[in-house]
C-alpha cells in the first residue's frame, strides 16, 4: 500500500487516525495495540505470505534484547549482543543477498547452483538496521525496561516503516508515552497535512514525470548523444531525491497526525560543499547509523587509530552501505565511489589549507554525485558505461536522436533544478510554519 494510493490516503489513514483519537486518552496500552495492528495490516497488503516474516523478526529480537538487559555477566551480555547481530545479518542475507552470492559463486568456480529466487520481505532492511540499533541500546543499558508491545510497535509504526527514516528505541516510545501527544493536535494535524501534500508533490508530479525520460534512456540500447546523456543522468539524480524524500515527508507528516515527530533525513542534498557534506545532508539518519554502529567501532578494533585506518575504514563502510541498498555490484560500486570520494575530501581537508568558492565547490560535488548515481540506477557496467561515454561527448553528437521528451517531464526538471537549489527544504518549511504560529 503506497502513501499516495486513494485506498491508503482515504480508507486506511482516516480509519486509523479516528479509532486512534476514539480511543480514551487513559488507554494508551490499547492505541498501542491499535497501531501494532494497523501497522501488521499495512504490511501485510504488499504480500500477505511474507508477513509471518516481520512477526518472527520481532519475536526473536525482543528476546535477545531481553537477554542482552538481563544478563549479570559482561562477557556473556557481549556474546549474546554479537550471536543476535550475526542472526539479523544472516537473516537479512538469506532473502535479499541469496541469489546475488549464488550467482558470485558460479561465476568463480564455473559452478551451476541453482537460484533460490526467494521473495524479498518488505522493508527488511530499515528493520534490520532498527533492530542492530535497539540491541546496541539493550547492551549500552539504554533500554531497561521491556515489552513486547512498545518493541513491536517502535518496529512496525507504519509511517516509517517501508523506508524509513532510521528512528532510535528510546525517542520514539517516549513520544507514544507522552501524555500530551494522547489528544489531537490541530496544528499538528494542519502540518501533517502540508507536508504530506509536498511528499506527493515532489512524488507524483515531479519523480513519476522524470522516471518516464530515465526508463527511456536506460531501455535504448543505442549510444547516446551528449545532451541525452546528460538529462537522462540528471533526472535519475532528482528523481531519486524527490522520489526518496518525497516518501520521507509523506511518512513524516502521516506521523504527524498522531503527534509523532520523526527525525530529518534530508537537508538541501545538493546544495552540499563536498562528499562529506553531501552525506550531512543526504539520509542523514543512515549517516549517523553507519557512524555510531559500523564506522566507530571499525575505527575502536584497530590496534592503532592512524590516518591510514580511518580512510581504510571509510571505503569499508562505503562498501557496506552501497551493498545494503541492494544485491547488486553496480550499488557497491556506488558505495566505493562515495567512500573514495569522502577520502579525497579527508586528503584535502589535511593535507591543504586553500579553499574553493562556495559555488564551484557546489557544482563539482554535485557532478560527482551525479556520476555515481549513474551507477546507482544501471543495471550494469555496460549500461553505465554507454551514459558514461555520451556525458563526455566521445560519440561526437549532441542532438536529441533517441529520446522523446514530453511536455510534463521537461516542467518536472525544471522544477527539479529550481527546488534543489533555490527553494528551501520542507524541514525549514516545518520549522518556519511552527515558529510563525501560522496554524494557531
Amino acid at each position: 500500500m503506497l502513501f499516495h494510493n486513494p485506498l491508503f490516503l482515504l480508507a486506511f489513514l482516516p480509519i486509523v487516525f479516528i479509532l486512534y483519537f476514539f480511543i480514551s486518552k487513559n488507554k494508551k496500552n490499547v492505541r498501542m495495540y491499535l497501531l501494532i495492528f494497523a501497522g501488521i495490516i499495512f504490511y501485510s497488503v504488499w504480500n500477505f505470505k511474507l508477513s509471518p516474516i516481520i512477526v518472527v523478526s520481532i519475536l526473536i529480537n525482543y528476546y535477545f534484547g531481553k537477554k542482552i538487559s538481563n544478563s549479570l555477566s559482561a562477557i556473556i551480555k557481549k556474546k549474546i549482543l554479537i550471536i543476535s547481530i550475526i542472526f539479523n545479518i544472516i537473516f537479512l542475507a538469506f532473502f535479499k543477498y541469496a541469489d546475488f552470492i549464488i550467482f558470485n559463486l558460479n561465476i568463480i568456480f564455473s559452478s551451476n547452483f541453482e537460484f533460490l529466487n526467494f521473495p524479498f520481505p518488505l522493508a527488511l532492511s530499515f528493520v534490520t538496521f532498527q533492530t542492530i540499533a535497539y540491541l546496541v541500546d539493550c547492551y549500552d543499558g539504554n533500554i531497561i525496561k521491556h515489552s513486547l508491545r512498545k518493541y513491536s510497535l517502535f518496529i512496525i509504526f507504519f509511517p516509517q516503516l517501508i523506508a524509513g527514516p532510521i528512528v532510535r528505541y528510546n525517542s520514539m516510545i517516549s513520544q507514544f508515552e507522552n501524555k500530551k501527544n494522547s489528544s489531537i493536535i490541530y496544528k499538528n494535524i494542519c502540518l501533517g497535512l502540508i507536508v504530506i501534500a509536498i511528499g506527493i508533490i515532489k512524488k507524483v508530479l515531479i519523480a513519476d514525470n522524470l522516471s518516464i525520460l530515465v526508463d527511456q534512456g536506460h531501455n535504448i540500447n543505442e549510444q547516446l548523444s551528449f545532451i541525452e546523456s546528460w538529462l537522462i543522468s540528471t533526472s535519475f539524480t532528482f528523481q531519486l531525491y524527490f522520489d526518496f524524500s518525497g516518501y520521507i515527508d509523506m511518512a513524516t507528516g502521516i506521523a504527524l497526525l498522531f503527534n509523532i515527530n520523526l527525525p530529518q533525513n534530508f537537508d538541501s542534498p545538493f546544495k552540499a560543499t563536498s562528499i562529506i557534506n553531501f552525506w550531512q545532508r543526504w539520509h542523514i539518519t543512515l549517516t549517523n547509523f553507519l557512524t555510531n554502529y559500523i564506522y566507530n567501532p571499525l575505527l575502536r578494533s584497530f590496534r592503532k587509530l592512524t590516518f591510514y585506518n580511518s580512510m581504510l575504514g571509510t571505503f569499508i563502510v562505503f562498501i557496506i552501505a552501497g551493498l545494503w541498498h541492494g544485491p547488486s555490484w553496480m550499488f557497491i560500486i556506488f558505495g566505493g565511489l562515495h567512500g573514495v570520494g569522502i577520502i579525497i575530501n579527508q586528503i584535502f581537508k589535511k593535507f591543504f589549507v586553500f579553499k574553493i568558492n562556495k559555488i564551484i565547490a557546489q557544482i563539482i560535488t554535485f557532478l560527482y554525485v551525479n556520476f555515481t548515481f549513474i551507477f546507482f540506477r544501471s543495471e550494469n557496467i555496460e549500461d553505465a558505461l554507454r551514459i558514461i561515454n555520451g556525458m563526455f561527448n566521445l560519440s561526437g553528437t549532441t542532438e536529441l536522436s533517441f529520446l522523446n521528451l514530453s511536455t510534463n517531464s521537461i516542467y518536472a526538471f525544471v522544477v527539479s533544478i529550481l527546488v534543489c537549489f533555490v527553494c528551501k527544504n520542507t524541514n525549514f518549511i516545518i520549522i518556519q510554519l511552527r515558529q510563525k504560529n501560522i496554524l494557531d
